[in-house]
């Protein structure tokens, strides 16, 4: 079998992956990814997934969206340069409701329609808005840091003494804001600002997406936060479009690798890590072995450590840990090709063509007891009587992605079990359930079934298959306070390092998180070169 040797391979060519590869060449080691799938990209892909007369349709497959992707990142990847372009929603989001509507956007949109529907909420608005602004802005600040290593050495000791010293140096009431969030329910937080159904929906969606618990699970507030950090095209907080879909982002960062002497090797499944001595010393696939010290892995913790790693080379306790690691999103994904665009019965305008909130997150989803209700029929039945939808419709922004005249959809599903009762299996129902989404949709756009020309369903099952998503979990682990920080994946190696030397982590599955950041990648790139410094010292 051929040898080839490296100064670190990395497994897995998703963004972090890639992130993390481009900023250890740009230092000068000699870097490969190897990536199981025939592209880059891992879940941030854009594929054709219809074909009819008038041409080919084109959607991004699983991630959908861009804010959280982290701007020093873009900066210093120069992802522009390769080819990256982010265009803003017209509007951020809109709640078509039983007999009225919500939108929210820039420019005091969401406040005015806030006090359309209640002015105690519009009067609230503002306090709650500097609530998340004040939790947010502290929050940012751990984003591209290394969490303090618990048992650590002395680094880790200062790190966490610096942590402490930005939370002291909160004011009493921040404090107890961040500590409402960080244990409390979406629900219980949102009541305490809102009155009206509508306008508690807006905000307690985010607490629910790609998060299998009810608005009302203690804890559900943290995942709320988790969505609101980012930003699109330089706008705090607003959610744009990579025109291309979201394969365009990992696109212009194989393009940034490669100009760096990245070697991504593609179609190259990885079966095993091989350790000698407690110390990582090459990477075996079907065709090559790869020799190196250092490898970084950007896939799942659970497929890290259970199927790569031997059990022997792992501490016995930490290879219980992650055995409980969770990783369940309740997630249904699926990408539809339209005839025309939706005609909502209540909406702004009537007129489609001309409606700047179809390029917003359409949300289904009229009211926190809405979500509840669809996570407990999903519990005992697997999936949801009203699932809860985020429809976005691209094509209204990037005319790359479909036939003149014709459209593309996103539906973004919630409230799906991995498991399904009776013995069924998603591979027996995943059709039917996929009709079952397109007709909770029609009930507030009639019409909308009879556009659908073609589909591409993504149940959990098919995502775990597709991206290796334990689970269905497109966070790569459950989003709570017990998987968090320091603790993500296991409290004692939350800072990158296994319990394996020369063996690191750069994945979702790491603080700070799902998503499409890149700051996994960027922490565990600046925590390999700090220790490669300090072994030559």
């Amino acid at each position: 079998m051929t040898t080839k040797t490296y100064d670190a391979i990395i497994i897995g060519a998703g963004h972090n992956g890639l992130v993390c590869a481009y900023y250890l060449a740009r230092k000068g080691l000699s870097v490969c990814v190897l990536e199981r799938s025939d592209a880059v990209g891992g879940a941030a892909i854009t594929e054709k997934f219809y074909q009819d007369a008038s041409g080919g349709f084109r959607n991004s497959v699983a991630s959908y969206t861009v804010s959280l992707l982290q701007p020093k990142v873009i900066r210093d990847m120069q992802l522009e340069k390769h080819g990256l372009k982010v265009v803003l929603r017209k509007v951020d989001n809109y709640l078509p409701l039983d007999n009225d509507y919500l939108v929210a956007g820039r420019d005091g949109l969401t406040l005015r329609e806030i006090a359309r529907h209640s002015e105690k909420d519009a009067v609230a608005y503002p306090r709650y808005q500097a609530t998340l602004d004040g939790i947010v802005s502290l929050l940012k600040q751990f984003l591209l840091v290394s969490p303090p290593n618990m048992g650590g050495g002395l680094a880790d000791v200062l790190a966490l003494l610096k942590a402490g010293n930005k939370m002291r140096k909160l004011s009493t009431e921040t404090q107890r804001d961040l500590l409402n969030f960080f244990t409390k329910s979406a629900t219980e937080i949102l009541d305490q600002y809102f009155e009206c159904d509508a306008v508690k929906a807006l905000f307690g969606f985010d607490a629910i997406v790609g998060h299998f618990a009810s608005p009302n699970e203690p804890g559900s507030a943290y995942v709320l936060l988790h969505h609101v950090f980012g930003e699109a095209a330089g706008v705090p907080g607003a959610w744009g479009h990579a025109i291309g879909g979201m394969g365009a982002i990992t696109q212009a960062m194989q393009r940034a690798c490669e100009a760096q002497g990245v070697e991504i090797i593609t179609d190259c499944p990885v079966e095993a890590i091989i350790c000698a001595k407690g110390k990582v010393s090459e990477v075996r696939t079907k065709q090559l072995r790869y020799k190196t010290n250092l490898v970084i892995s950007s896939v799942h913790p659970k497929i890290l450590f259970e199927h790569l790693v031997d059990a022997d080379d792992l501490p016995a306790d930490f290879r219980t840990r992650i055995k409980n690691y969770k990783s369940h999103s309740g997630t249904f994904r699926m990408n539809v090709a339209l005839s025309e665009l939706p005609k909502f019965t209540n909406a702004p305008t009537k007129k489609p063509e001309s409606a700047d909130y179809l390029t917003s997150g359409i949300i289904i989803a009229p009211s926190l007891e809405y979500m509840d209700e669809a996570w407990l029929t999903a519990k005992a039945k697997g999936w949801s009587d009203e699932p809860i939808i985020e429809m976005l419709i691209p094509s209204t922004l990037d005319d790359t992605l479909a036939p003149k005249g014709k459209h593309v959809a996103s539906l973004f599903c919630q409230q799906f079990s991995y498991d399904l009762p009776d013995n069924l299996s998603w591979d027996d129902v995943s059709g039917q359930v996929a009709d079952h989404i397109i007709n909770t949709v029609d009930k507030y756009a009639p019409g909308f079934a009879g556009s659908v020309l073609g589909r591409q369903v993504l149940s959990p099952l098919d995502l775990e298959r597709k991206f290796a998503l334990i689970g269905g979990d497109i966070f790569h682990g459950r989003m709570s306070l017990d998987q968090l920080f320091s603790a993500r994946p296991v409290l004692g190696h939350g800072a990158y390092r296994s319990p394996i030397k020369g063996l690191y982590m750069c994945g979702s599955g790491t603080h700070p998180g799902g998503g499409v950041t890149g700051a996994p990648g960027h922490n565990a790139a600046q925590v390999i070169l700090k220790d490669r410094r300090f072994l030559r010292l």
